[in-house]
């Protein structure tokens, strides 16, 4: 024991110390615990670098997507940006040839077109205009390119003896599909026309309007457009009666690309409807009107400088910066400084369904405001046939009972019976199945026209028209008369002025439309 204690306190202080240190130290590790901790650890930071890997990977596939959700989002801005710009520009379509009111053609050519009943003679002074069938056989032998027609009759295949003119028209339609012709069609849907079938297989593009299916209506509008030059409007449909039996009148624009630029959008408006059961909420900047009644077309007619526009109806067939028909013709109305002259096929403010009737009394109130507060004179012409509603008598009487006891309060009416009128018509013109009509539609004021198929008797919103409003712009030459429309669309002998010359086969515009109103100036008061 004390050899021991000998011993170590022989040893130096500084062995002592180490030896202390030496037993202090841990022990080492076994190589087997040395790797299986390296490979834990191994693993961990792998597996850290994995997320951090994913975590990266995580990142940059969020900020791709953004990109692309943004870059997205900009490509359906832009494209909404062209077609609200493609909108709000007019461009103008093959449907229109590339017509602009830049380069279209104001400097026109008119012509009236009347259709007189067989057995209906006039003296031999009544103005007399080209007949109905020759200005529609004009047209066809003049297209070159395309034929657009709107008509809410088409019967021209008939066996009748009459009906030969309506042949001829009818196998000059199928003709002009065989020369590589565009013919569009337009109808009613309720017209069962083997006319329209028979063009449809040669090639016609047949489009049948379902006006039923939007307001209860039907389409009563007739008007041509031909090489995207040329204009009919008028109150005759296609059917052979209309070239044969009835009294109707229309007129002919010749080279006039600039209301054809404007009556090309109502025919595209027309043929946009075809197989819809409603009309849209917004309609294509294409079918907004070019001229309105407040933007005249400004054009010279037969060299005479004059105003037009073109209306349509119902309002649901309005869309932006077209008149509405029938505030066409209180424009033409209020504009009147000396005359109104109409002639309708009936009159009656009346709207008759077979479960309602409905009121509007707005034209009747505008010609009561031109007597009473105006001193405006008015002449009315009405058709009288079996169908005359009675109601017609009392709005009349009511209307006539006005000037009774004011001065200066001018109205006459006659009731226009044809088969009365007609008495050079043979037996066999007279003994027909079908009635007799003067079936003209239009107005003639001081200082305008209106030409069209409104019929006097149905509420505007309902069928669909359209009509043609022509003001004169040039001034009265010094000691003439400030006359230069008068009411034109009905000859008559009987009706004429003894004492009144007219100038028929003058190009002057004014000399045109004389012919139009010498009749109903001096009528005087006819009830049947």
């Amino acid at each position: 024991m004390e050899i021991r204690q000998h011993e170590w306190l022989s040893a130096s202080p500084h062995e002592g110390f180490e030896q202390m240190r030496l037993k202090s130290r841990p022990k080492e590790p076994s190589p087997s615990l040395t790797r299986v901790g390296a490979n834990f650890y191994s693993s961990v930071k792998q597996q850290d670098y994995s997320a951090s890997v994913w975590l990266r990977r995580k990142d940059k596939l969020e900020h791709s997507q953004q990109k692309c959700i943004v870059i997205f989002a900009l490509v359906c801005c832009f494209a909404i940006l062209v077609a609200l710009i493609f909108s709000a520009v007019d461009i103008m379509g093959e449907d229109e040839d590339g017509l602009s009111e830049k380069n279209c053609q104001n400097k026109c050519r008119i012509a009236l077109v009347e259709n007189i009943p067989e057995g209906l003679n006039y003296s031999e002074n009544a103005p007399f205009h080209l007949s109905l069938f020759q200005g529609w056989m004009n047209l066809l032998n003049m297209a070159k390119k395309s034929v657009d027609i709107v008509s809410s009759h088409w019967d021209l295949n008939h066996t009748h003896p009459s009906a030969c003119q309506g042949q001829r028209l009818f196998e000059k339609l199928l003709q002009l599909t065989s020369q590589n012709i565009e013919i569009k069609l337009v109808s009613d849907v309720t017209a069962d026309s083997k006319v329209l079938e028979a063009l449809k297989l040669k090639g016609a593009e047949v489009t049948y309007m379902n006006m039923t299916a939007y307001n209860k209506g039907r389409l009563q509008s007739s008007f041509w457009i031909v090489d995207k030059q040329h204009v009919y409007i008028g109150s005759a449909g296609l059917e052979w009666q209309s070239l044969g039996q009835m009294k109707e009148l229309g007129v002919i624009f010749y080279n006039c690309s600039c209301l054809v630029l404007d009556l090309q959008r109502i025919f595209a408006l027309y043929s946009s409807l075809k197989f819809k059961s409603r009309v849209p909420q917004t309609w294509s900047k294409r079918l907004y009107g070019v001229y309105d009644n407040e933007k005249k077309l400004q054009l010279q007619l037969n060299e005479t400088k004059s105003q037009a526009f073109v209306s349509n109806s119902p309002k649901l067939f309005c869309p932006k910066n077209r008149s509405f028909d029938i505030d066409a013709i209180y424009s033409v109305i209020d504009d009147a400084k000396q005359y109104v002259y109409i002639a309708v096929m009936d009159y009656l403010p009346i709207s008759s369904t077979s479960t309602k009737r409905t009121y509007w009394p707005d034209l009747d109130a505008k010609i009561r405001e031109a007597l009473v507060l105006r001193s405006v004179r008015v002449r009315l012409l009405i058709s009288f046939w079996k169908e005359t509603d009675p109601l017609t008598f009392n709005f009349i009487s009511s209307l006539k009972a006005i000037c009774t006891e004011i001065a200066n309060c001018s109205l006459k009416v006659k009731f226009f019976d044809l088969e009365r009128e007609n008495a050079c018509a043979t037996k066999e013109q007279k003994n027909h199945t079908f009635p007799r009509l003067n079936r003209n539609k239009y107005m003639v004021t001081d200082g305008a026209a209106y030409i069209g198929r409104c019929q006097g008797c149905e509420a505007p919103w309902v069928g669909v028209t359209q009509a043609v409003v022509v003001q004169l712009c040039s001034t009265v030459c010094p000691g003439e008369e400030a006359r230069p429309w008068e009411p034109l669309l009905v000859n008559g002998g009987k009706w004429r002025s003894g004492n009144r010359m007219v100038k028929t086969g003058s190009s002057s515009l004014k000399y045109l439309f004389h012919g139009l109103s010498y009749i109903l100036e001096d009528i005087e008061d006819t009830f049947p």
